[in-house]
């Protein structure tokens, strides 16, 4: 029977939550009892394997697995054990919303979960909408908050674009320069960069002096670089895909020495290794990073354990290859999502499809999430109105060739005034 909103409390969620981790300590006879005669779970796992997006959707999906590898050592959720059903989107939003349509109607899961290129979401949460398959997305792309999207589309495990730089714009302001150019791919997610950062250094007193947007597929950058005004004192990039490590090595060319102050999203250096030939004029810049790369002096118990769990290594690489270099700033929102699907699903007493809305209806009412090991990024809060989470954000700097953490904002540093109320809408 389908929960009514009245039996789902705000407590009920957290307590759920809190309590995921605890779960392996059980004997092993009461994990399994009812897990191993149930149904699984399933979980349609939307994964970047081909496309401009292949690199996250690696290490997403190892995210995942290990993931699910806790939550089904601790017994699974309701009893039951956690499959995963991956499907390939190609990094293409027709083929996202196919993949979306797969997982309702020929995989029969419970939700999807896993989007990163906000091209992709915007292409399938309206299908997901439309088959009232919940949605759960790991993209940072303000599309979820703004209202642009539905009810059954939701962001609880990663943080948005809009968050982040306006937490990050006054520092940026305070130590680098009020001057900015920025560079950016020409699709959504960077729009998102270029108009939040934008209005977020103007209310610094800054300026930005020009827009540059490069095709997300592109090769080569040198012949961008000549549209950068002399004037500039703080180049703000941000680069996705295949062809990032040529991006930032053309960017060291172009500037050698004596460049304006460079900060940058990590995106522009996700599983690409500081130390490559090339790169060693970043040496003294800036780098947001939503999850730092590198483990720091003051790691916590709960970033050890995930790091470990993950198979990465204190530099952000692979435990096996220290040439594999992880999407580490982005990937624990698969960690984060799934547990809070497992919470969710716990506080709802989630059974089978007919709970869908109940499911959803215990995510939005789960408030404050404290760092635990079900969220090693750090304490969040989720904005059931907007589906939307806030978190803290992190600056690291290059130093030895490493990235080192040198500033951490607040919760309240990311929050802006809500845009939508998905709550007020049907199911």
């Amino acid at each position: 029977m389908t929960k009514t909103p009245k039996s789902l409390t705000r407590r009920a969620a957290m307590t759920t939550l809190a309590a995921g981790a605890g779960a392996a300590s059980l004997p092993l006879w009461a994990r399994y009892t009812h897990a191993q005669t149930a149904e699984p779970i399933k979980i349609g796992f939307q994964v970047h394997r081909t496309g401009i997006g292949a690199a996250y959707g690696r290490w997403y999906g190892r995210t995942t697995e290990a993931a699910v590898k806790v939550i089904n050592d601790g017994g699974g959720i309701n009893g039951r054990m956690v499959e995963i059903v991956a499907e390939d989107d190609g990094t293409d939003p027709k083929r996202g919303a196919e993949v979306v349509e797969k997982f309702a109607t020929q995989h029969n899961c419970d939700v999807g979960f896993g989007t990163l290129f906000s091209h992709v979401v915007i292409g399938s949460a309206p299908r997901a909408g439309e088959l009232k398959l919940p949605y759960f997305v790991v993209s940072e792309g303000h599309h979820v908050a703004s209202g642009m999207l539905n009810r059954y589309t939701l962001q609880p495990g990663i943080t948005d674009v809009k968050s982040q730089v306006q937490a990050m714009a006054p520092y940026v302001a305070e130590n680098l320069g009020k001057k900015v150019t920025m560079v950016f791919p020409d699709f959504a997610f960077g729009h998102d960069h270029r108009d939040f950062f934008t209005a977020a250094i103007e209310a610094q007193g800054g300026e930005v002096l020009e827009h540059i947007a490069i095709p997300p597929s592109e090769t080569s950058f040198t012949k961008y670089f000549p549209k950068i005004p002399r004037e500039t004192e703080v180049l703000y990039h941000v680069m996705v895909g295949p062809a990032v490590l040529t991006f930032v090595k053309e960017l060291g060319e172009f500037f050698g020495p004596s460049g304006p102050a460079l900060f940058g999203f990590i995106d522009s250096l996700e599983a690409v290794d500081i130390s490559s030939p090339g790169l060693e004029f970043l040496e003294g810049t800036y780098f947001w990073e939503g999850m730092p790369r590198y483990a720091q002096e003051d790691q916590t118990e709960h970033e050890a354990f995930y790091r470990a769990a993950v198979g990465v290594d204190a530099n952000g690489a692979s435990v096996s290859d220290a040439s594999d270099v992880s999407t580490y700033a982005h990937m624990f929102g698969c960690w984060e999502t799934m547990h809070i699907i497992k919470a969710g699903m716990e506080a709802s007493g989630y059974a089978g499809p007919d709970d869908r809305a109940a499911l959803i209806e215990a995510v939005e009412a789960m408030g404050d999430m404290p760092e635990s090991q079900a969220h090693p990024q750090g304490a969040k809060r989720f904005n059931g109105k907007t589906h939307q989470v806030f978190g803290h954000q992190y600056i690291s700097k290059v130093e030895g060739g490493k990235l080192v953490r040198v500033h951490t904002t607040s919760i309240e540093d990311t929050l802006y005034p809500d845009e939508v109320d998905y709550t007020s809408q049907a199911f």
